[in-house]
C-alpha cells in the first residue's frame, strides 16, 4: 500500500491539495508513520475558492499550513467512527464538528467518499475547503 501523499497523488483528483501540502512543507508529516485522517478537498472543491484567494494562500505559508493541518485529524478515523462522534481535534489545534444526520458532514462540508485507506491512515473526500475560524477572521 501507499502512504497518504502517494494515495492522494494516485487518486488523481487532489492535484491542488498535494501542491498546497508541498508548498506548506507538510509532505513529511503525511508520509510519517503516525496514523492520520485527512479530510481531502478535491481539485473541484479548491476551484470554488476565488483564484486570488488560492494564490494568496500558496504565498502565505503559515496561513496555508494552518488551513491544511485543520483538514488532518490524529488517528485512523473511519466512516463508522465518524458516525459515532460529534467532533474531532485537528492537527492545527482546533476542533471540527462532525454531523451525521444526512450523510456525513464536517463543519457543514459534505463528505462525498469515505475510507480511502493508506498505510498511515485514511482519506475522506470532501467537496469544500475547511477554513479554521481564526484564519477566516484574519
Amino acid at each position: 500500500m501507499a502512504d497518504i501523499i502517494e494515495t492522494a497523488v494516485d487518486a488523481g483528483n487532489f492535484t491542488t491539495l498535494v501542491k498546497a501540502i508541498e508548498s506548506a512543507d507538510l509532505v513529511e508529516l503525511l508520509k510519517s508513520e503516525g496514523s492520520y485522517t485527512v479530510f481531502a478537498p478535491t481539485d473541484e472543491a479548491f476551484s470554488k475558492l476565488p483564484q486570488e484567494t488560492l494564490d494568496e494562500l500558496l504565498q502565505d505559508v503559515p496561513k496555508l499550513k494552518r488551513i491544511l493541518t485543520y483538514h488532518v485529524v490524529f488517528g485512523d478515523v473511519r466512516e463508522e467512527d465518524l458516525k459515532q462522534i460529534e467532533e474531532a481535534a485537528t492537527v492545527e489545534g482546533s476542533i471540527v464538528a462532525i454531523e451525521t444526520t444526512n450523510g456525513i458532514k464536517v463543519n457543514d462540508i459534505t463528505v462525498i467518499k469515505t475510507d480511502i485507506i493508506a498505510d498511515n491512515g485514511v482519506i475522506h473526500v470532501i467537496d469544500g475547503v475547511l477554513i479554521p475560524t481564526l484564519v477566516a477572521a484574519e
